[in-house]
């Protein structure tokens, strides 16, 4: 059984002894149109674009350039690929002009993959893999988790989950660059509470 289309003398679909085969025009535009398919579904809308920082996973020397800079220290986002809540934060929250502004004043910023092996440089100035890093070092479990690391490489805030809004994002990082951390007895529930008058 053969199909042609009218004016190709090419069997397009050819049957024969139980197998198909198809023709090499055929081939190439089912080719074509998967791979035009997969980037549009697999490639994420706006991906936190001009956001982070770090390319070479080096924390004594996002350390040391927070301190020549004057930035309160360094932030850190551990996410995962298959994280809906990392992905929201990623193409909402950190995607708001007044995040990305603010961040880029105050902070060195790093995305950390939980379930990565690229090697990086720890605060301790060991090397590790980012996995290692999130897990033995930060005991992260479950993604989104945000460090705000101070410039002596302390942490400063740890915060477990997303960010309702890009405001509470902003509220979060102002918790920090205040200083109210530091306060006896202040967390960022309380904290936010108060600033959210």
């Amino acid at each position: 059984m053969n199909s042609t289309f009218e004016g190709i003398d090419q069997p397009v679909i050819n049957v024969s002894d139980g197998f198909v085969f198809l023709g090499r025009r055929l081939v190439a535009a089912l080719v074509l149109s998967l791979s035009f398919l997969g980037s549009a579904l697999w490639l994420p809308a706006a991906h936190a674009d001009g956001f982070w920082d770090d390319s070479f996973f080096d924390m004594p020397a996002d350390l040391k350039q927070a301190k020549a800079e004057g930035k309160t220290g360094v932030f850190l986002f551990f996410q995962m690929a298959d994280c809906p809540f990392c992905h929201r934060m990623e193409t909402t929250v950190f995607t708001d002009p007044d995040v990305k502004a603010f961040m880029k004043k105050h902070f060195i910023t790093a995305s950390i993959d939980i379930e990565g092996d690229v090697m990086m440089t720890d605060f301790q100035g060991k090397s590790i893999s980012q996995k290692d890093f999130a897990f033995k070092q930060f005991r992260v479990r479950a993604t989104p988790v945000m460090a705000f690391i101070d410039t002596d490489g302390k942490i400063a805030t740890l915060f477990t989950g997303p960010t309702r809004s890009a405001k509470e994002f902003l509220t979060l990082a102002e918790f920090v660059t205040s200083g109210a951390y530091k306060q006896p007895g202040m967390n960022f529930f309380k904290y936010r509470k108060e600033h959210s008058k």
